[in-house]
């Protein structure tokens, strides 16, 4: 089956658009990618909704909300129509869009998580049967909610030599163990990118560390370091998850603009070591993908602090931007099988969790 994957991550860049085809148990075949920016307007809004959805007790839709919704549902449906135009594949020809959404808060501890995004809007839109809402039941069984790439990253691997893990770097970093024996370990480790980002832009304007060239001309500050590390989510055992938002970039205030990049580097680093020691053995490889795989300065101190090459999975012909989009595909086609996306060892759930909602165009 053709199927389109749409994830929009924390980072606010944009859309990243993934036509595959899978029978949503083997290796998926990429077919097509997109990534599509947000405009400077969008992505305001957005941080906008995400500032007030962190202040809610549980989601509500105000105005700003609904306008936000409304917001990533118009640049999906476009970003749907540009992959299809590129590819040149008609609609009638895709079996379904897994449309995770925008996050605007994830609270489990609360019990509930919030994407943006009209599921039934986007299928009536595309014309394409449209599942969304990947997380909620999860949470609502008692799980995480995240992280859900798990069951796509074991696709990928399987056939390699195992154990291994697939580390994702994102708005906030995630890690996927499989075992010898196909038993899957996952959650998220800490910030990735997120603080980072936070801190180019508020020192130099700029959106990200490019290559982490600001970072690899600081010098980290490890009394700095030590306080960020000095939190009880890294002692806490998994399967655990965060909000971006439950980091931030104060204890940095007052370092020059490279130091800062470095120390913040040197924090996500520092987060993968710590993630290492609480799986249930050491993996032999640590694939990575994500944005933060273009910042090389990230990807020596992540070798350097954990003793182990992290590796991009393009070398293994995966496109690395694209695997998230290519996982909610993935996973919009097991949820129309009615098959599970999260389990035990991945989000804390008590069995084997089907999830997402499903919309008929």
């Amino acid at each position: 089956m053709l199927a389109i994957g749409l994830m929009s991550g924390t980072s606010l860049d944009g859309i990243d658009a993934a036509l595959i085809e899978t029978d949503g148990e083997g290796v998926a075949r990429p077919v097509a990618f997109r990534g599509e920016a947000y405009s400077d307007a969008a992505r305001s809004e957005l941080a906008e909704a995400t500032r007030i959805a962190l202040t809610y007790d549980r989601p509500q839709m105000s105005r700003p909300m609904i306008a936000a919704t409304e917001l990533v549902t118009r640049t999906h449906a476009l970003a749907v129509g540009t992959l299809l135009r590129d590819a040149g594949v008609a609609a009638e020809e895709v079996g379904v869009v897994g449309l995770h959404g925008q996050t605007v808060a994830h609270r489990p501890d609360r019990g509930w998580t919030w994407q943006l995004g009209d599921g039934a809007a986007l299928a009536a839109a595309t014309g394409i049967t449209t599942v969304a809402d990947f997380r909620s039941a999860d949470v609502a069984a008692g799980g995480q909610g995240a992280p859900l790439l798990p069951v796509y990253h074991a696709a990928l691997v399987a056939g390699l030599e195992r154990p291994l893990a697939v580390l994702n770097l994102g708005g906030v970093g995630n890690i996927t163990f499989v075992g010898a024996d196909g038993a899957l370990v996952a959650f998220d480790t800490g910030p990735a990118n997120g603080l980072i980002d936070s801190w180019v832009e508020e020192v130099t304007g700029a959106r990200y560390d490019a290559g982490g060239a600001l970072a690899a001309g600081g010098r980290v500050d490890e009394s700095v370091l030590t306080a960020m590390l000095d939190n009880p989510f890294f002692d806490a055992a998994p399967p655990k998850s965060l909000d971006r938002s439950d980091f931030t970039i104060q204890p940095a205030r007052g370092l020059g603009a490279a130091d800062g990049a470095a120390t913040l580097t040197a924090f996500t680093a520092e987060t993968v070591a710590l993630a290492l020691l609480q799986l249930p053995e050491r993996p032999r490889r640590l694939l990575v993908v994500g944005g933060g795989r273009h910042n090389m300065t990230m990807l020596a101190m992540i070798a350097e602090r954990c003793g182990l090459a992290a590796e991009p999975g393009d070398s293994l012909g995966w496109n690395g931007d694209g695997v998230e989009a290519e996982g909610f595909a993935y996973m919009a086609v097991r949820t129309l099988k009615n098959l599970p996306i999260s389990f035990p060892g991945t989000t804390g759930v008590p069995v084997p969790m089907t999830g997402g909602v499903i919309h008929r165009a």
